[in-house]
This record gives C-alpha cells, sequence and structure tokens, in this order.
C-alpha cells in the first residue's frame, strides 16, 4: 500500500506514504502536533503558505482551513509522527494553572529542528513496534512532556493551547471570500462560522445570492485562471491549491466555464 498509518493509541500516530502526493484539507478538531521524519509538507493557508522538511516539528492549531500536500523526496517516503493535543487534555493539563488566554487567531507554528521536541517525538518510535496496546499513562506522560516542552520554548503558545471556545457565529462574507480554496463539506463551513449547515446555506444564499456549491465553483476557476495568466503556474498545481480534487475533473470545470482548456490558455500566453 501506498499509504500506512500506525496509531499506538487514538492521539499518537506514526504515518508512511510512498506515492507521489497526498492531498488533505484540514479544519482538525485537535492541535496537532507533527515531527517530520522524511518526505516534504506543504500547508498553504489564506494568507500564508509552509514547507517543511525532514526533522522539522510544527503545530497545526485546531479549526485552521489549510490544505496539506505531503510528498516523498530524496528516494525516501513521507513519514511522520503526528500527536493530536485534544481540548480534554489541555483541559486537564491547565485545570491547577491560572491562565488566562488572550484571543488570538491561530496559524501555523514552526519550531523547526527544536532538540526537546525531537528528542520527545523520536523517544515514541520504537513504540509503534509493539504488538500489544500502548500503555495509556504512558500515552498520557507523552502527550504531557509534549505540552511542557511546548510551553517552555514559546511563552505565547498558552493562548493558542488553553483557550477552549467553539467557534461563534461570525460575518460570512469575508470568512467565505477568504478561505474558499479549501474543499471543505458546507457543514463544516457551516460550523467554523457558528451556523448550522441550514443557516449557513440561508446565510450564504442572503449573502451571494447563489447556491454555495455554484459560487465555490466560480471563485475556484477564477482564482485558477488568475495563477494561470499572472504567474503561468502548472495545472497540477494550480488543481489543487484552488480547491479541485483531481485535474480531470478541473480541467473539465475549466473548460466548461471558460471555453478553453488550461493548456490552451497557457499555450496562448
Amino acid at each position: 500500500m501506498d499509504y500506512q498509518v500506525n496509531y499506538i493509541n487514538p492521539e499518537i500516530k506514526l504515518s508512511c506514504y510512498e506515492g507521489k502526493l497526498f492531498k488533505t484539507e484540514a479544519a482538525f478538531d485537535d492541535h496537532l502536533l507533527v515531527w517530520l521524519i522524511s518526505g516534504e509538507t506543504k500547508i498553504i493557508q489564506a494568507d500564508e503558505t509552509f514547507v517543511f522538511g525532514a526533522g522539522n516539528t510544527f503545530l497545526i492549531p485546531r479549526h485552521q482551513l489549510a490544505t496539506i500536500m505531503n510528498v516523498p523526496k530524496d528516494g525516501l517516503p513521507h513519514k511522520a509522527v503526528a500527536m493530536h493535543l485534544s481540548i480534554e487534555r489541555l483541559r486537564n493539563f491547565y485545570i491547577d494553572k491560572n491562565i488566562k488566554a488572550k484571543p488570538l487567531a491561530g496559524k501555523i507554528i514552526s519550531f523547526h529542528q527544536h532538540p526537546l521536541l525531537q528528542s520527545c517525538l523520536a523517544s515514541l518510535i520504537p513504540y509503534f513496534d509493539m504488538q500489544e496496546n500502548f500503555p495509556e499513562d504512558i500515552a498520557s506522560l507523552k502527550i504531557t512532556e509534549a505540552i511542557s516542552i511546548l510551553r517552555s520554548i514559546d511563552k505565547g503558545i498558552d493562548d493558542i493551547l488553553a483557550n477552549f471556545e467553539e467557534p461563534h457565529k461570525i460575518e460570512l462574507t469575508g470568512f467565505m471570500e477568504k478561505n474558499f480554496m479549501f474543499n471543505m463539506p458546507l457543514e463544516r463551513f457551516g460550523y467554523l462560522t457558528g451556523r448550522s449547515l441550514t443557516t449557513f446555506k440561508r446565510d450564504f444564499s442572503k449573502a451571494f445570492n447563489m447556491t454555495p456549491q455554484r459560487w465555490l465553483t466560480r471563485k475556484r476557476l477564477e482564482l485558477a485562471h488568475y495563477e494561470f495568466t499572472e504567474k503561468r503556474r502548472r495545472p497540477v498545481e494550480v488543481c489543487y491549491e484552488t480547491g479541485f480534487e483531481n485535474l480531470s475533473h478541473f480541467s473539465y470545470a475549466f473548460k466548461k466555464h471558460y471555453g478553453y482548456a488550461p493548456r490552451e490558455l497557457l499555450n496562448r500566453l
């Protein structure tokens, strides 16, 4: 198999991917702490793009929309350890601490190759070879260790980890204009804007005077057209970064909308 995931408990996993590209859209319910062992990870957010290589560690805060693309590199598979920092775990960690988290817009945080995090996550590797269940008390200790290290190397991390608020109802137009390129279910867009699916669709129709599906497709194709004409980018790159799942569907939708295929447009430029 090209893609394998090995869990030592529900919150700690080792993934290994040997194909050309593994792409996912993220808006995780938990914070995700990742140590990239080999390969490369590209994370695209609405206003910033990150590229991580072997040895890098980074934190993806919960509820942050992002496109994540994992690829093998230098003849090695994409291999990473990921640790979920759940709200339940964090509440228990902070319960006896007098911390008042400031409202903070979360974004990807890079720790590069910090030795403390390297050591913590590397120490998990032997446990993935165990045949029996991973002891819960050890899992708790490793997660607590990771949280403690994050707090020691980033003094502002409490504003993210100790913030337990759920998404509240926000202004819809600005959010969608900023995040339309992320291929999320409508239910997820609704949740992240503090709405039920029914309310999201109703508010969306009032704001944009069309259905979400139709508006999202149009906006993504317009962005793709801009990427071709202004930046001369390749269709395979533009396809995945504008919210489409595969190149054939993207090319079909593009030609249906504009009357010519991406390659035809690029050949004219």
